[in-house]
């Protein structure tokens, strides 16, 4: 049986595992960590507090169920979610307070009556955003943007009389300003580009279709938390014959003439007919392929946000907060200056609470809350990370506190950090960057690593670092992309 090595079992290397053992290769997955996941893992606190350590929106639930079909499972059989019917709990410094619901119709009525935007001019945008984003995902979503028979496919037809409207000559903020007035509604969808680890005042106005995925789709919980989704693929890998080797960390991937044909490790050498990697992309041409020519422009393109984590137990409830709940900025502007201009971060940051405990209550204790706590940062280029988590964390707390009339510092009972320098030694995550590059700048897209390289033969990459980019829904992606690129087995050719 012809053989395929997978480095990393982040969520883009598991689904490439599964695809591979479908398609008939026998897998092995090498990891570094003691565990499966990448930045999808799970941790406890002392008191009884569960958190999921790294990803916390989950939409596009179809590409998991995807791969239990393709194996030939029935997904209710190992993985199973909800329809949030709220997606997201706004708070603005001026007290603003706004229920994103899940209908678009809804969430649209309650702009107007929150922002006084008229909910038909937002609804007009969300079924323009719709028809856009149908337009152009097979194009830029599900194929490589790197090979011709994509741009020779049929559904280029589609999407050829879309991209005058997709903002690739305007920025995020640019186009948002000018279909909406009030600046709290242009803020509240100038995040969207933080999904990818961009900052809107730079990135493309064809990042505006990212809200399509929560408002005219939907964004779900899994049972269980994100970590259910990894957990869950596992198991069906396992089924299929995948073998995890943990703490095995990958040291080269080695090659004969243009082909890649296995990995070693501290164990040896594991000879294979193809090796897809889930590392990013810059460590693995830096460490793993050290005599290989390296992509240089790819690998230096300008590098996405990272995040300062806190994790607390906090010892009551806020009926006001969901699972999803965003505390804004005065200033998103200069906050995204800090980011992308001075590697730093702001004294007003805009402040992400998930709480998982709301809809799985067995992830904290009976009247209390587990609080996974995001702000946005730089990736790590050496800053005083020991000043910038305090200096954050009393920023963080100051504006949770005044936007719930509580003292939240006095009610955390548990607490933990993870910040760019963690995240990169836990992940190696260039950087700690999130996303691997930003983008910021109109080609973006196109600049991203392809999932194949033209160097050399029998060697994929699939992650957040590659194309399509970062986030749950587009790791799966990629490694879709890869498992349509690689050869049946019986056509591969011999290591």
């Amino acid at each position: 049986m012809a053989k395929a090595a997978v480095i990393g079992s982040g969520i883009g290397g598991i689904a490439a595992a599964v695809r591979l053992a479908v398609k008939g290769f026998q897998v092995t997955v090498f990891e570094a960590n003691p565990t499966f996941g990448g930045k999808m893992t799970q941790f406890s606190l002392p008191g009884g507090y569960r958190f999921d350590a790294g990803p916390s929106l989950f939409t596009l639930p179809h590409l998991v169920d995807e791969l239990f079909t393709l194996a030939g499972r029935n997904p209710k059989d190992y993985f199973n979610y909800q329809r949030l019917p709220v997606v997201t709990q706004y708070f603005w410094p001026d007290g603003t307070r706004l229920t994103a619901h899940a209908e678009p119709d809804a969430f649209a009525h309650e702009v107007e009556q929150k922002l006084g935007v008229p909910q038909e001019q937002l609804q007009r945008h969300l079924q323009k955003v719709a028809r856009l984003y149908h337009a152009t995902e097979s194009t830029f979503l599900h194929k490589s943007l790197h090979r011709l028979d994509t741009y020779l496919s049929k559904d280029v037809l589609k999407t050829l009389p879309a991209l005058p409207e997709l903002g690739l000559a305007t920025t995020m903020h640019a186009a948002n300003a000018r279909a909406f007035k009030d600046p709290r509604l242009v803020q509240l969808l100038d995040r969207y580009a933080t999904y990818n680890g961009s900052d809107p005042y730079q990135a493309p106005g064809t990042l505006n279709l990212i809200p399509h995925l929560e408002f005219n789709i939907g964004a779900f919980y899994p049972e269980g938390g994100i970590y259910a989704i990894a957990q869950s693929l596992v198991k069906l890998a396992q089924e299929l014959g995948v073998e995890f080797r943990y703490q095995e960390p990958v040291q080269q991937i080695l090659t004969q003439g243009k082909q890649a044909v296995g990995v070693q490790t501290e164990q040896g050498e594991y000879p294979a007919q193809l090796v897809v990697s889930n590392m990013d992309v810059v460590p693995t041409y830096r460490r793993l392929l050290p005599q290989q020519p390296a992509p240089e422009k790819t690998l230096q393109q300008p590098r996405s946000s990272s995040a300062l984590i806190y994790y607390w137990g906090i010892s009551r409830t806020f009926p006001e907060l969901d699972l999803h709940n965003i505390f804004f900025s005065q200033d998103y502007r200069q906050e995204f200056q800090h980011i992308f201009q001075q590697g730093s971060v702001s004294e007003d940051p805009t402040v992400y609470v998930n709480i998982t405990s709301k809809y799985t209550p067995t992830d904290a204790p009976a009247g209390h809350e587990n609080w996974f706590v995001m702000v946005n940062v730089p990736h790590n280029t050496g800053q005083d990370w020991e000043t910038l988590i305090q200096q954050t964390r009393q920023h963080a707390l100051q504006k949770i506190s005044r936007a719930l009339g509580t003292n939240v510092e006095a009610l955390i009972t548990a607490e933990r950090v993870w910040d760019p320098k963690g995240i990169e030694a836990d992940t190696s995550s260039f950087g700690g960057a999130l996303y691997g590059s930003s983008s910021n700048n109109r080609m973006a897209a196109f600049l991203r690593h392809p999932n194949f390289t033209g160097k050399l033969k029998g060697l994929y990459f699939t992650g957040g670092s590659v194309h399509p980019g970062g986030g749950i829904p587009l790791c799966l992606l990629s490694a879709k992309i890869v498992g349509e690129l690689v050869p049946a087995p019986s056509t591969t050719v011999p290591a």
